[in-house]
Formats: structure tokens, C-alpha cells, sequence
């Protein structure tokens, strides 16, 4: 965890260095319009929120109401982070494409190979994050089921805080592997192999998306932290057929 925190404090100071704020500001304002809005309207739905789910809640375990109405809490906290992180992230991928080709030019010394144009390069990011969208989708879909059925759905809060880590770990640590060519299935592979350390960046970039504003620097700081981490722990793992 010391080392997730380490780069992504050293990712922050990165990103705003001169050729790289171009793909920063760009997608922080317009993030920031979609957040403004976002919190607009959450604010005037998450106390009806609160009160449905905690209707859900059996009788059998009314005793639990006082752990209960926290968990409930966090899970549509987290249910509402992932959908902001998810829009967030699909209009600033192109940019962040970019940006990770530029960190990585600076932290390996060798510019990457490309001969695609820019306008293929932002197509190819936007499939590349709707591949991710459709391997999270699903297994978001599950998540909120269990948070449905009685009993079970007092897991739900870890269940959502542990696909939290992994899916940031995928999320961002994919820029720097999709640079290399590296296939979808290949990063996910990867990143299972150093399962500590995808779950440990995750998680802390997951923790930093969670405050107010503060986010919108988060997912920049992090793809430059992903460029360290990629260099550091798995580049040199074996690819997988």
C-alpha cells in the first residue's frame, strides 16, 4: 500500500508537468461540469434512497438496524462512485491514452511505437474502455442483486469495496498495458499474478475517488502511477496464450 500511495503522489506531481496539463485540464472541466451535476442530483435523492433500502430490511433483523443503515450507506455511496467513475473515465479516456504514451516516453527514456493516427489512437481507447465497461457491467449487475436478497446482503458493502480495488486496478492499469499491446485478457492475467499489488493500487485509488473534488485529480495522478507500477511490477511478466 506504501508503494500505491507513493506513485500516486508522485503521478500527481507528474501529470502537471509542461506537455502534459493539455491532457489533464481538458477532461477536468468537463468532468467537473458532470460532476456538479451529479452531486445536484444525488442530493435530492439519497435520503428516498435510504429509506427504501432500509424498508428492505427483514424484521428478523431489525435488531441489526444500527450496522445495517451504515452498510446501506456506504453501498449506494459506492454504487453512486462507480457510476460517476465509469462516465468520468469513458469521456477522458483518449486524453488519458495520451498521456500514459507521454509518461511512459518520460519514465522508460524510449518513446513508444505508434503509427496509428490520433484519431484512430482516441477510437481505439474508447473500444478499449468499452471492452472494460463490459467485463464491469455484469459483475456490477451481481453485486447489486446480492445487495436484494435478505441475510446476504450484509456482504454486500466488502463485496463492493473488494470489486472497487480490482476494478481500478483494471481500470487504470490498463492504460500503460494497452500502450504496449498488451491484450485484455493478457492484463487481467497479469494483474492476477500480482494480485497484492493490483488489489493494493486499486484500492488506494478507489479510496481517493471517494472525496469530493479531489477525485478529478485522482484519475490523472493515476494513470500516471499506473506507467510507474507497469514498469515496476509487470512488465516483465510472461504473456499469456
Amino acid at each position: 500500500m506504501v508503494s500505491a500511495i507513493a506513485s500516486l503522489e508522485r503521478g500527481l506531481r507528474m501529470v502537471f508537468q509542461p506537455g502534459c496539463r493539455r491532457y489533464v485540464f481538458a477532461p477536468l472541466v468537463i468532468n467537473l461540469l458532470i460532476y456538479v451535476l451529479a452531486i445536484w442530483w444525488m442530493v435530492g435523492r439519497f435520503e428516498g434512497w435510504i429509506a427504501y433500502w432500509m424498508m428492505q430490511v427483514p424484521s428478523w433483523l431489525s435488531w441489526l438496524e444500527w450496522l445495517i443503515w451504515p452498510l446501506v450507506v456506504l453501498s449506494l455511496l459506492v454504487i453512486a462512485f462507480f457510476s460517476f467513475t465509469l462516465v468520468a473515465t469513458l469521456i477522458a479516456s483518449p486524453f488519458y491514452g495520451f498521456l500514459a504514451e507521454k509518461l511512459d516516453a518520460q519514465v522508460s527514456g524510449v518513446p513508444v511505437e505508434d503509427d496509428r493516427s490520433l484519431a484512430k489512437q482516441a477510437l481505439d481507447s474508447l473500444g478499449r474502455e468499452c471492452r472494460k465497461l463490459g467485463y464491469f457491467l455484469p459483475r456490477m449487475l451481481i453485486l447489486v442483486i446480492i445487495g436484494f436478497i435478505p441475510g446476504v446482503n450484509i456482504l454486500s458493502p466488502l463485496l463492493w469495496a473488494l470489486f472497487s480495488a480490482w476494478s481500478m486496478a483494471i481500470q487504470y492499469l490498463d492504460y500503460p498495458m494497452d500502450l504496449h499491446r498488451v491484450s485484455f485478457n493478457d492484463m487481467k492475467a497479469r494483474l492476477r499474478k500480482k494480485w497484492w499489488q493490483s488489489l493494493t493500487f486499486g484500492g488506494v485509488v478507489a479510496l481517493g475517488m471517494l472525496i469530493p473534488l479531489l477525485n478529478l485529480l485522482i484519475m490523472p495522478a493515476a494513470v500516471a502511477a499506473s506507467v510507474t507500477f507497469w514498469h515496476g511490477h509487470y512488465r516483465r511478466l510472461g504473456v499469456t496464450k
